[in-house]
């Protein structure tokens, strides 16, 4: 069922969603070489634990993964696409990470994803982490009151198809509020003027998952949770939770 939020419950979402940008924020700020993925997920708990949130992530079982989650982010590093468990793997120059962070603030949820390098970007990697934003910011503008549900996905899908890369099928954007995924699905590609139409108070998380090597396959990983693209090559991925609103999208997840 999907469930409008009235302008109360999107004020502490907007609280929520600062926690979130905050702790991403802190965790870029310290992801260097030599520091593992496990001090990351530390800097994260700190944060959201001093903002007096709890983590989205932590300990969640969803149906496709055989363990609940034991990190309070994901970190998927270089063909990690999303849901990388943070371990003690340190960081290297060169690597692509992509930091995905969930936290939970007076019951309601806020989740968010960046992606960068560790030093500076390669010329690919940074076309793909920025094509990667640019397929957020069209979802996040066709998230208008009126629009449907297959203008975001078809804004999102459009950008990514025509960069020529992959996009992971069967796992996109959500809905979110009181529980961290609810109703609708958002996917990362979709047909214009298809679907739910947008209401204001609808709130859902826009995430496009690409995948340099142009393919749509992936595998996972030994863990249940890692999705790897089937080629080895790099993906990227970004993520904001985003309000439906009578005056337009307003994205929460802002820092």
């Amino acid at each position: 069922m999907v469930e409008l939020k009235n302008d109360a419950e999107l004020a502490v979402m907007r609280e929520a969603g600062r926690v979130v940008a905050t702790a991403l924020a802190a965790v870029r700020e310290h992801a260097a070489p030599g520091v593992s993925l496990l001090e990351l997920d530390a800097v994260a708990a700190e944060m959201i634990s001093r903002a007096g949130a709890t983590s989205s992530f932590l300990n969640y079982h969803p149906h496709f993964a055989p363990t609940p989650f034991p990190g309070v982010i994901c970190t998927s590093v270089n063909d990690v696409i999303v849901h990388g468990i943070p371990d003690d793997y340190r960081l290297r120059t060169g690597d692509l990470v992509s930091i995905d962070c969930g936290a939970c603030l007076d019951g309601f949820h806020g989740d968010s994803a960046i992606s960068f390098t560790i030093g500076p970007p390669t010329e690919a990697d940074a076309t793909l982490i920025g094509d990667t934003a640019a397929a957020l910011a069209a979802g996040v503008a066709a998230a208008t009151p009126g629009a449907r549900l297959g203008d975001v996905s078809h804004a999102v899908g459009e950008v990514g198809r025509a960069a020529g890369y992959g996009i992971p099928q069967g796992f996109g954007g959500h809905g979110v509020g009181r529980r961290m995924h609810e109703d609708p699905s958002v996917p990362n590609e979709g047909r214009p003027g298809r679907g739910l139409p947008l209401r204001p108070g609808l709130v859902i998380a826009i995430e496009p998952m690409f995948m340099a090597g142009g393919r749509d396959r992936f595998v996972t990983g030994p863990d249940g949770w890692a999705l790897r693209t089937a080629d080895g090559s790099r993906a990227a991925h970004a993520e904001h939770t985003v309000a439906v609103t009578e005056a337009g999208p307003v994205v929460l997840t802002a820092p």
